[in-house]
């Protein structure tokens, strides 16, 4: 299947409205989280606590027809295309997040976030993403970055559950939901094409059974994410910013989609990935910051507030704080 653009016309908007109904999804159970109590890492009886609670099932509601829309896009075009669009959903969050907590968004945590977006589609526009295969390649060819990719979900799992540290305890888990996250995408594109054949095709293959295993997993992880973590925006930057890289590698080794591999391409997309990061330390710093304040004892959070002509109950709460989060 190849992509045209009508197939593009579909693709695109699916999978922004799907970044959306995610952005949605992760603001909604990030805050439910918080309203019951702190379990360990790998709680899983944290959906037991959840589930009743109106703005959790909002967000459950969100995901479902977030997953929808991503299948729809992902059944129009390819994984280097609709994964890296996903990114979108940074933003989304971040917004609603704030208008959940009914204040103003953080100016440095929206440049962040955007600086995220705007790399992530600079890397679209310079890679200019091509083929569009719903098959994967066979035997030896899956090892290699299959290998890869459980080797980094484990680690960090490891760290998550061994470390004292509330801010490695954060990010272990959260790269570990984006590789998984990433992973499912990539075996979803899979089964909308086996579903294309017949609607018992995805039923005599095994990825449709793996998808049931990763993407259950996945979502525990992320609501561990958001329960552990005091802040939103910077966890949801490393799994929104793993999840496309994920997918994107998937396309290039498992589904034979391809890239412009040109050396000044490979600089730019090089450069892009670069902004990435950088947005993602710019929110991490910032969120570092934000702890710091919030820990402070009221007085002298009274004097930082008036220094900076800020009121002491205007502090945003958009990410995870990095430096000491005690959990």
């Amino acid at each position: 299947m190849t992509v045209t653009g009508m197939s593009l016309v579909v693709a695109v908007p699916a999978a922004v409205a799907g970044a959306a109904c995610m952005g949605l999804a992760s603001a909604a159970q990030a805050r439910a989280t918080k309203e019951v109590e702190t379990g360990k890492p790998l709680d899983l009886t944290l959906f037991k606590r959840l589930v009743g609670r109106p703005l959790w099932l909002i967000g459950i509601a969100a995901t479902i027809l977030g997953l929808a829309l991503q299948l729809v896009a992902l059944a129009f075009g390819p994984l280097l295309l609709v994964q890296p669009l996903l990114v979108t959903s940074l933003m989304f969050a971040g917004l609603a997040s704030a208008r959940l907590e009914r204040r103003r968004p953080d100016r440095t945590m929206s440049a962040g976030g955007l600086l995220c977006v705007a790399g992530l589609a600079a890397f679209l526009v310079i890679a200019r993403p091509s083929g569009n295969s719903e098959t994967l390649v066979s035997g030896g060819d899956l090892l290699p970055l299959g290998i890869a990719l459980a080797a980094l979900t484990l680690v960090s799992l490891v760290v998550a559950a061994s470390t004292n540290s509330g801010s490695w305890r954060v990010l272990g888990l959260a790269v570990a939901t984006g590789v998984l996250y990433g992973l499912t995408a990539g075996l979803m594109k899979v089964v909308a094409g086996q579903f294309r054949l017949g609607i018992d095709e995805p039923f005599r293959h095994w990825t449709l059974y793996l998808v049931c295993v990763v993407g259950p997993l996945g979502f525990l992880l992320s609501q561990n994410t958001f329960q552990q973590g005091r802040f939103l925006t910077p966890a949801l930057a490393v799994i929104t910013a793993l999840d496309p890289l994920v997918g994107v590698a998937i396309g290039l080794s498992w589904m034979g989609e391809s890239a412009d591999g040109r050396p000044l391409a490979l600089f730019g997309e090089a450069l892009a990935g670069l902004v990435i990061v950088v947005g993602i330390a710019l929110l991490s710093t910032r969120a570092s910051h934000l702890s710091a304040e919030s820990e402070k004892p009221p007085a002298e959070e009274e004097t930082a507030s008036e220094e900076s002509g800020e009121r002491p109950d205007s502090d945003p709460d958009d990410g995870y704080g990095l430096a000491g989060t005690a959990c």
